[in-house]
This record gives structure tokens, C-alpha cells and sequence, in this order.
């Protein structure tokens, strides 16, 4: 079953702001393609392997001044860098489809310009340690005020970047659509607003054209 898309596999990852339903999507996209016959691994980040899984808890949990925000790079890209050794690049390997909820477009926001302007940073130690992109990335756009509340709702524990405000996730999404015009050969924007299936098909379509 695997052999459909060739031996590379494909990379695909979900970004947006908090609250978007880029997690959803990603599960949707996963359960479709395998109903299709296609081998999938469906992971996410930070976590996705046992040790990244034991940074997220340090990373997502607390109070928002826990880390500076160069100690949070260092340990989200620790993160990343153990889920691809052990997660994402075997499966590639394998000929698998990769759908990942996260990857290094969210640290090249939330750690790249919440607190200042390291985005030189990140994208210095991402070339050094991870050295790899997505094939396709659906950045699931929505209103900020819209995302915060439907991610406010969800009453986790994991709430500490929900906990810096709207203002955050205002500046994440004029951000994020600017990195999809900077790697527009990359990242498809889809529209989050309308009903979940009818972002489901959309998804669906883009992901089918790289396939």
C-alpha cells in the first residue's frame, strides 16, 4: 500500500494559530488517506516521539515567563530534532506519508517574534540541527479573536502561549501569512472560518495534487 507514492513518502504539516483547527484537519486528512490506502503516520509538536513528548510537557505547561525565549528555541528545536531521528525520517524512509500537527514554522513564529526578533536564531540552529522543510504545509488561516476563544474553551493544561493574550495571536497570523508568501512554493493557505468539512475538502484537494 505504501508503494503509491513512491519510496521519498511525503511531508505534510498543518500550521496556524491557536484555535484554528489545524489538529482537527490533520486527523481528518489522516483517517481520508488511509480509508484511500495510504500508509500514514499521523504526528504532531512539539512531542511525537517519547522524548520530545517529555519537552512538550516542559514547554506548553506553566506560567508564559517560564523559559527566556532563547532557552525555548534550544528546547523545541531538541524536541524537533529527536522526533525526526526517531519518528519523521524513518517513516519517510519507509515510503510513508508524514502529517504533523507543528513543525518548524510555528518556532519560527511563536519563538521567532513573540519576545523580540530572533527569527535569525531559529532559522540558524533549524539549519544546523533539523536541515529539512515539509513537502506541503497548510497553514488553516482564522481570526484571532475566534481562535483564542475556541482554543480558551478547550480548558487544557497546555495553555501557556494561549495565556499571552490576543495581541500574540494576532501578530501569529500576520505572521504566519507572510511566511506563506516568503515559501509560497510551500505553504497553501486555506481558509478556517467556513464549516469544517467543506476546510476538510479543500485540504483534501491540495494535498491530492502534490500526491
Amino acid at each position: 500500500m505504501s508503494g503509491s507514492q513512491g519510496a521519498a513518502g511525503l511531508f505534510v504539516t498543518f500550521e496556524g494559530i491557536d484555535g484554528s483547527g489545524k489538529s482537527t484537519q490533520a486527523r481528518m486528512l489522516a483517517a481520508d488517506l488511509r480509508a484511500a490506502g495510504h500508509d500514514v503516520v499521523l504526528t504532531r509538536e512539539p512531542g511525537g516521539s517519547p522524548g520530545a513528548e517529555d519537552i512538550r510537557r516542559l514547554v506548553l505547561e506553566g506560567d508564559p515567563d517560564r523559559w527566556s525565549a532563547e532557552t525555548e528555541i534550544l528546547l523545541f528545536t531538541a524536541a524537533r530534532r529527536d522526533h525526526l531521528e526517531r519518528t519523521i525520517a524513518p517513516a519517510l524512509a519507509a515510503g510513508q506519508i508524514v502529517i504533523c500537527d507543528r513543525f518548524a514554522d510555528s518556532t519560527r513564529m511563536y519563538q521567532g517574534l513573540s519576545r523580540g526578533d530572533l527569527r535569525g536564531l531559529v532559522d540558524q540552529l533549524h539549519g544546523l540541527m533539523i536541515g529539512r522543510e515539509p513537502d506541503l504545509t497548510l497553514l488553516i488561516d482564522m481570526d484571532p479573536g475566534t481562535g483564542l476563544a475556541r482554543a480558551k474553551g478547550r480548558q487544557g493544561s497546555e495553555e501557556r502561549f494561549e495565556d499571552f493574550g490576543q495581541h500574540l495571536q494576532e501578530q501569529m497570523r500576520a505572521g504566519f501569512l507572510a511566511l506563506a508568501d516568503e515559501f509560497a512554493d510551500r505553504i497553501a493557505v486555506i481558509d478556517g472560518t467556513r464549516d469544517m468539512d467543506l476546510v476538510a475538502a479543500d485540504v483534501r484537494r491540495t494535498v491530492e495534487a502534490r500526491l
